[in-house]
């Protein structure tokens, strides 16, 4: 029977964890190593069932406060009232029943000479190896105006959860006629052509709801990924329900007013119906805390081990990571968290590690039944991963059938990624 991590059953496993890691034990003395993971998202929960499916006697702790992961990959489809949230949630009740040890608390102190983390309940856990998986954060102090506060009138839902839902509740309360502003970030920011794909299901919404409404895109960037496959769908579907104010035309938005939810970008004022603010982000804080992010707000690391160039032993995945030419996506992390297991297990036999080659694919649903894709590979090259041969992307001028099938396969995609990391 499968138990739930819940904070009681988290309290009295972290309790075990800490004795049975300060003092010997036959428990101690069998284990290959001691892996500590810190995040449960698509990285992280991936990086952890790869390590202890390649070596039964690691001992594999995975540390998330939260009890449930909420998935980004097609929230924007709940935005937009196609998907119910809870198809997008997921536990860590399989992982802990194949001896994966779950401890639902927030990591608050990383000592990297001690190669220690400390939770917030002031339990220090040790580790061998330590791998760090912390997503996004928000930098704040890049947008004036943007705060927590400010994304309750204001949201960014650019964290699945219940952002997603309060983005949702606005685009139902909007009177016909309305606007919906988007502020897109320049790069990096995790799933670079997500904001696009949620422009197009928003107004898949409007025009089936409220079709004398618009959509308007405010953009710090003069291109973004998949362009031309956006701007054809956008003219096909949806004709000029979405406008879309690039970088050059003063797209960049520079600070905001969540008093009047007024939005002031390079170009002028402007004061949507519904605001969604996407601010610039930065690795998740537990990066910084561990002095793994440099002064770009990301984390170097060797693409060869994934180990941070600042701090040894331990290891950044997922999109935290100064990842060069691969995206910070699901499918990237995923495929960053096996590799990362593999050389970890490498490491610690003494073998050097493997060159790792990075396959991820990003899927975007413009309308249902109408999606298309971008497959690429990746290997390092020099600090950075950079893209080889062999990646695909949609054709430009495909039949509607293709993109019928290229939604399914996205859904197909979705349950695989989802079952492989959750199970």
């Amino acid at each position: 029977m499968n138990v739930p991590v819940t904070r009681r059953n988290a309290l009295l496993g972290i309790t075990a964890v800490a004795t049975s890691l300060a003092t010997p034990s036959i428990l101690r003395a069998q284990s290959a190593g001691r892996i500590v993971v810190v995040g449960g998202g698509f990285g992280g929960a991936a990086c952890a069932r790869a390590l202890k499916r390649a070596q039964a006697n690691l001992q594999v702790i995975l540390i998330e406060p939260n009890a449930v992961f909420t998935s980004c990959p097609f929230s924007n489809e709940v935005v937009a009232g196609l998907r119910d949230i809870h198809a997008q949630q997921f536990d860590y009740d399989r992982l802990a029943a194949e001896g994966i040890i779950v401890v639902g608390e927030a990591v608050t102190t990383i000592e990297p000479q001690q190669r220690s983390v400390m939770t917030a309940d002031g339990v220090a856990l040790p580790y061998d190896r330590l791998v760090l998986s912390p997503g996004i954060d928000f930098n704040f102090e890049a947008l004036p105006g943007y705060d927590g506060t400010a994304s309750e009138k204001m949201p960014h839902a650019w964290k699945a959860g219940p952002q997603t839902l309060l983005l949702r509740r606005q685009l139902e309360a909007m009177d016909d006629g309305g606007t919906v502003a988007i502020a897109i970030p320049a790069n990096p920011s995790r799933c670079p052509p997500a904001p696009y794909e949620r422009a197009s299901l928003i107004a898949h919404y409007l025009k089936a709801k409220k079709p004398r409404s618009k959509v308007l895109i405010l953009d710090a960037k003069d291109s973004f990924s998949q362009q031309r496959l956006f701007e054809q769908a956008w003219r096909e579907l949806y004709g000029d329900m979405i406008e879309r104010v690039g970088l050059s035309q003063g797209g960049r938005v520079t600070s905001v007013d969540p008093s009047t939810r007024t939005i002031i970008s390079e170009f002028g004022n402007y004061t949507p119906d519904v605001a969604n603010v996407i601010p610039p982000q930065r690795a998740g804080h537990i990066a910084e805390v561990a002095g793994a992010a440099d002064a770009t707000g990301w984390c170097p690391i060797d693409p060869v081990t994934f180990e941070s160039k600042l701090v040894p032993n331990i290891h950044v995945i997922g999109d935290a990571c100064l990842g060069g030419g691969i995206p910070k996506s699901a499918s990237a992390a995923s495929a960053q968290g096996k590799a990362c297991a593999a050389t970890i297990v490498n490491l610690l036999a003494g073998r050097a590690p493997e060159t790792p080659r990075l396959n991820g694919v990003c899927y975007n649903i413009v309308a249902p039944g109408y999606g298309f894709s971008l497959a690429g590979n990746y290997q390092p090259k020099g600090d950075i991963f950079a893209e080889v041969e062999g990646g695909a992307t949609s054709p430009v001028d495909a039949p509607r059938e293709l993109r019928a099938r290229e939604a399914a396969e996205a859904e197909r995609w979705f349950q695989t990624i989802t079952a492989d990391t959750f199970g």
